[in-house]
């Protein structure tokens, strides 16, 4: 009989394992705690560094998984080891035997609001990159009207001890190039600030994104954190950074902020790691096996990781350890289930 692979999180780690795992011949049980599937993807405008469409990628994705069991608005409730396997009770009432499990519970957004000194949701013209996506997929917010002068802050939540989170979320300072770019379009009379630590750019077509940035659309770089952020009489933003390239501090007024908010490990992800045993790092992401040569197995016996259930991935490197993963839990079934790959192989042959 066919062994029965229960996935827990249907963005983009989860559909794609998902998909690979039903092309082995396992029978695969996907479950999303959201009514809809995607994860941060489906709320997603464009892609770095090519400006390709989120939903195409998403749509591309969801076409693989046909054929899977999927169950939206659902999560795991309860769950106990039953010899090999694992006896997992759904909140739809679903009881599941799975002979392996799956984790690809992604991440959540940084709290911007954490950042009192950035004054998110307390001054109107203050948002996030998630605000500013949806702005990009919607075409509208209240809160961009137009704006002449627009600043980006980078590791919002990220590289800040103060933050709880002394690690690179990854994706922010491409993310924070991508989104200058697209305002220059969507504003081309604006001029674009992003204040920066560090620009780790390392991704092939990154370097050139950046430049691009620089050359074709006139986005100012200036290293150097923001200290302080204050809102004008007219609701204009008062900035207060230093330049640490000058050396010299510097004020500038703004129409519109954009904070970078950074990766942090799922609250719902660690909530059923919880029921399974699982272990995570100082940095709240889930504990590997080997992070070199068993990335995707944890420390508990038929239990996997993929994306960024395991700390800051960009998109393709979170599609490729999924693809890892499937091939990691078929080794595992068909050592631990020698009588399923039996059978997996019979039916391969038309038996």
């Amino acid at each position: 009989m066919k062994n029965n692979v229960l996935i827990a999180g249907a963005g983009p780690a989860g559909l794609e394992a998902s998909a690979a795992l039903q092309r082995l011949g396992y029978n695969v049980i996907l479950i999303e705690r959201s009514e809809t599937i995607g994860g941060h993807l489906a709320r997603w405008d464009r892609l770095f560094p090519d400006g390709e469409s989120a939903s195409a990628a998403l749509d591309s994705l969801i076409e693989g998984i046909w054929g899977v069991k999927c169950f939206t608005d659902t999560e795991i409730t309860s769950a106990n080891r039953l010899g090999k396997s694992f006896n997992v009770i759904l909140s739809n009432g679903i009881i599941v035997h799975a002979d392996a499990v799956l984790m690809t519970t992604g991440f959540d957004l940084f709290e911007a609001s954490k950042k009192e000194e950035y004054g998110y949701g307390i001054y109107d013209h203050v948002i996030t990159n998630a605000d500013l996506e949806a702005f990009f997929r919607n075409g509208s917010d209240p809160r961009i009207n137009n704006p002449s002068r627009i600043g980006f802050v980078h590791c919002v939540g990220s590289r800040d001890e103060k933050a709880g989170c002394r690690s690179c979320s990854k994706v922010c300072c491409a993310t924070a190039v991508k989104q200058a770019c697209e305002m220059r379009q969507a504003f081309p009379n604006s001029q674009v600030y992003c204040f920066y630590m560090d620009l780790r750019l390392f991704g092939r077509h990154y370097e050139d994104m950046y430049l691009s940035a620089q050359r074709d659309y006139g986005v100012r770089f200036i290293r150097g954190r923001v200290a302080e952020v204050s809102e004008n009489l007219d609701g204009s933003l008062m900035i207060k950074a230093e330049d640490t390239v000058a050396s010299a501090p510097l004020k500038v007024s703004l129409d519109l902020l954009v904070l970078m908010a950074g990766m942090r490990p799922s609250v719902s992800g660690a909530r059923i790691g919880s029921l399974l045993g699982l272990q995570s790092e100082d940095d709240g992401y889930f504990r590997v096996m080997d992070g070199i040569l068993d990335a995707q197995r944890s420390t508990v016996p038929g239990l996997f990781l993929a994306g960024a259930a395991t700390g800051p991935k960009t998109l393709p490197e979170t599609l490729a350890d999924a693809r890892a993963a499937a091939v990691e839990i078929d080794k595992y079934l068909s050592v631990t289930f020698p009588e399923a790959k039996d059978f997996k192989q019979l039916m391969r042959k038309g038996w």
